[in-house]
């Protein structure tokens, strides 16, 4: 399904001044554009939104029948025939080209240059020719390494991209043929390459393979040809006695099939690869891994020409891992690190896109309202031309290439927008006879040739059309002139520019609450974050304004997922994390107006809410915005009021209009001890004693610590990484140590707080430094020691309290406030504890040990012992 919003990605357009009416061209990298016509090849420079103006041009050995530009190296390469015989071209250094008449070196490829031509070399472009066995047919320049592929029948040709070293100060470029792969029983027409991923196109099949450098169980280089994987027997559907009875009368069909990954090898297409390179090369290919097959047949079911349906538009697009560039050659480019590839083809109504990095699959299909003739893909967009129409269509690969990079993406820290999302169509643009279609850098260039024989067909209408599909229009009268033809650049607007837009537009769904809205804004997401993806193309200052507007784009979804009651609700959560905003700043974009005298919250927003105040935040919200949160909770998730209550953000909240709303509970179906205790805290903010003394009474000690074991906050609080003992585990320290004791040990033992968190508690609440032991901590070992904790700490607390019995009777230091627990009570409750031996027993009854604290550590260390 194809959603249609008509915006505006395309900005200005330019007229090329060709002389001469182009039959092939593409980009050259940032700032140039190639056209071939006849005999010659213009260059023009276009920069930013100025005007294409002609930079130098060059004569070719014939007619171009293909044209490709390698950024990595900066050459172009053709195909050119002369006299029925084809060539392979490759021009080297043409940005030296100042004048037509300008002297032009012309080599053979891996021929050795002398050093005295070296001043020559520097000068003047040089065309470097590539003799093939076969006539080539198609070619492909790798985006990250240079290196080029050319397909002839039933074999592509490698040439690898490397540098001849005149001197220290001057290299040339070259190639070397260092790899010839056969593939049996397919004729291609388009090749695409890519770091070693080779995608092969006949008229009906797609074959996507990866050669792959490391050898096998130390398999040695084999310069004769050597198969890299058994081919299978033909499939049941395709046997040799049916290929044997096509003939003049009989057309057989093949039927449609798609194979992924491992089973692409049964396709029946057998690959071999045969080294031709040198023995120092750096990179060689030993075997290929299958990626993909899928074979496609005519429907015969329509009385459209076979002939009409044809794959075409082929291309392999890398997405590179963001601002990582890696290269140890000085003499090449800087080699990207590739994050993920993705592979494009195309029948004349229905495209194609594949993810085949790590795993292969389908990741959209695009419907074309009308027959498609040519297709680019780029990491923002999908470009298609009918006769009259240029259609731009959304792409999901910064999506897919966003869950490559980032292993947090889809939890509750960061989120994207899921890959099976519909693609949608922002424009549909009208230009009369469109021929052909490129693109570089942020150009969509265009080839047009107004027919005269398309002008009645166009003008008919299309119910017209569908009932003449068998039928072909033919004009009586014949065209009096020649027709015109044109060559535009078509300047795609900002991304900023056009996320913008999407913005505007999506708030036309705002109110309706519809899905289209989020939709819009997925969109308006996956758009700047492609562009932040695609690093190289961003103008200076530019990044900032991205990361913007990736910011606002994450709060607008995340507005969208907090107000809308969808089963994504949940993604309220990272989308506002990423978004920056803070939890008052969300608070302040949420409409508080109550319909039809009741409020309803949606569970996004409630979601977000309560995460966000478990997370300890330093944030503290004030107490207008603390009231309006109590008052959500109390109408949408009444059960999590009083977790909600203590939340260091809910600092300011006011005392009263918390006991308030904790009165009006119902506690029947969840812990009324919790509540209790929620209320105790409140009062004692308060300072009203009484009543959290009546509230602290209602229930037993034992249910008390159950109480502060469901929710620990009641007793200690994180601010800014510090553990911060509550005002209540304040007052219980002056009140009821031994209930502030066993709470803290019932965290522990429900891992609810550390043992060094523990102890670090202790410390703080007592005001003591870190060298200090405070009698509660020792209060708390022995508590643990009676309470059995694991083996594995056991000979830990023994030694903490062995050590500070041993200091304090060394010290004459008694404890600084009253033991909870005395030696007899060690000895009765815990089986660690051994007899109080009768010598400390006519020890501790003489008078110069009078002091009680002296001769109760003297037994708790004898006992320990």
């Amino acid at each position: 399904m194809v959603q249609l919003y008509n915006l505006h990605p395309f900005g200005s357009q330019q007229v090329v001044p060709c002389k001469l009416e182009p039959e092939r061209f593409c980009g050259g990298g940032r700032d140039a554009l190639f056209v071939a016509a006849g005999c010659k090849v213009e260059v023009f420079a276009v920069a930013g939104q100025e005007l294409c103006q002609p930079r130098c041009a060059f004569s070719t050995l014939g007619r171009v029948l293909r044209l490709a530009y390698s950024e990595a190296g900066d050459y172009l390469v053709a195909i050119e025939e002369k006299n029925k015989a084809t060539f392979l071209r490759a021009y080297v250094n043409w940005r030296s080209k100042r004048t037509e008449n300008s002297r032009v070196c012309i080599r053979m490829v891996g021929h050795d240059v002398e050093a005295p031509f070296s001043e020559t070399f520097r000068d003047q472009m040089s065309i470097v020719e590539m003799p093939l066995s076969e006539a080539p047919l198609c070619i492909s320049c790798c985006p990250v390494k240079g290196d080029l592929l050319v397909g002839c029948t039933n074999k592509l040709v490698l040439f690898s991209l490397k540098y001849q070293i005149i001197n220290e100060e001057f290299s040339i470029l070259d190639f070397e043929r260092s790899l010839i792969i056969h593939i049996d029983n397919i004729t291609p027409v388009e090749i695409s390459f890519c770091i070693g991923y080779v995608a092969v196109m006949s008229d009906l099949e797609v074959l996507i393979l990866k050669l792959e450098s490391d050898p096998k169980n130390g398999e040695s280089v084999n310069h004769h040809p050597r198969k890299t994987n058994n081919p299978v027997k033909l499939s049941e559907d395709i046997s040799n006695e049916t290929l044997q009875l096509e003939s003049d009368d009989f057309v057989i069909c093949q039927k449609p099939m798609e194979l992924l990954g491992e089973k692409s090898e049964q396709s029946g297409v057998s690959v071999t690869l045969e080294s031709t390179g040198l023995a120092d090369e750096k990179i060689k290919y030993f075997h290929v891994q299958h990626l993909l097959y899928r074979r496609f047949a005519p429907d015969i079911s329509s009385y459209v020409l076979s002939d009409d349906i044809k794959l075409h538009s082929l291309q392999l697009l890398p997405i590179y891992q963001t601002g990582s560039l890696t290269s140890e050659r000085k003499n090449s480019s800087q080699e990207k690190e590739l994050l993920s590839l993705f592979c494009f083809f195309s029948l004349p109504h229905v495209g194609y896109l594949y993810m085949v990095v790590k795993s292969v699959e389908l990741m959209s299909v695009y419907q074309y309202p009308e027959k498609s003739q040519q297709a680019v893909l780029t990491p923002q967009f999908l470009h298609v031309i009918t006769s009259n129409n240029l259609q731009c269509y959304t792409v999901r690969c910064s999506a897919a290439a966003a869950r490559e990079e980032d292993p947090y993406v889809d939890t509750t820290l960061k989120a994207c927008p899921p890959v099976s999302m519909d693609v949608c169509a922002l424009r549909i643009q009208l230009f009369i006879g469109l021929k052909a279609i490129c693109h570089f850098k942020n150009h969509v260039i265009l080839l047009t040739k107004a027919d005269p024989e398309t002008i009645p067909e166009r003008r008919e209408s299309p119910k017209r059309l569908l009932s003449r599909k068998g039928t072909s229009v033919n004009l009586k009268t014949p065209p009096v002139a020649e027709a015109g033809w044109n060559l535009y650049i078509v300047n795609t607007i900002s991304p900023v520019q056009l996320y913008k837009e999407m913005v505007d537009y999506s708030n036309t769904y705002k109110t309706a609450k519809t899905q289209s809205c989020i939709h819009l804004l997925s969109e308006a997401h996956l758009l700047v974050r492609a562009a932040l993806m695609d690093a190289s193309q961003l103008e200076p200052g530019e990044k900032a304004e991205l990361l913007e507007a990736f910011k606002e784009s994450c709060g607008h979804l995340g507005d969208c997922y907090s107000r809308l009651d969808t089963q994504y609700s949940h993604l309220a959560l990272p989308y506002y994390k990423m978004s920056g905003l803070s939890m008052a700043e969300v608070l302040a974009r949420v409409d508080w107006a109550v319909e039809d005298g009741s409020q309803k919250y949606e569970r996004g927003l409630i979601f977000y809410i309560n995460h966000s105040l478990y997370e300890n935040l330093d944030e503290e919200l004030s107490e207008e915005l603390a009231a309006k949160v109590v008052q959500m909770f109390y109408v949408a998730e009444p059960k999590q009021l009083p977790h909600i209550l203590c939340s260091p953000s809910m600092k300011n909240i006011d005392p009263l209009t918390a006991i308030s709303y904790l009165r009006k509970l119902d506690t029947s179906g969840f812990s009324s001890v919790l509540v209790t205790l929620t209320k105790a805290a409140m009062a004692l903010k308060m300072r009203d004693l009484d009543m959290h003394r009546n509230e602290m009474k209602s229930h037993s000690e034992m249910k008390l610590v159950c109480g502060f074991i469901l929710e620990p906050r009641l007793l200690i609080q994180q601010r800014k990484g510090q553990i911060v003992p509550t005002e209540f585990a304040v007052h219980l320290k002056e009140t009821q140590p031994g209930l502030l004791v066993a709470s803290v040990l019932g965290l522990q033992k429900n891992n609810k707080i550390g043992i060094e968190e523990a102890d670090s508690f202790f410390k703080v609440l007592c005001g003591k430094d870190e060298d200090t032991i405070p009698q509660l901590l020792v209060d708390f070992w022995e508590a643990q020691l009676v309470a059995c904790v694991p083996d594995v700490v056991l000979q830990e607390l023994f030694f903490k309290l062995t050590s500070q019995y041993i200091w304090r009777l060394s010290k004459r230091q008694p404890p600084d406030t009253t033991p909870l627990r005395t030696s007899e009570d060690l000895i009765n409750t815990c089986s660690h504890y051994g007899l109080i031996s009768p010598w400390v027993n006519v020890l501790i009854s003489s008078e110069s040990l009078a002091d009680k604290n002296y001769m109760e550590d003297l037994s708790k260390l004898q006992v320990s012992l």
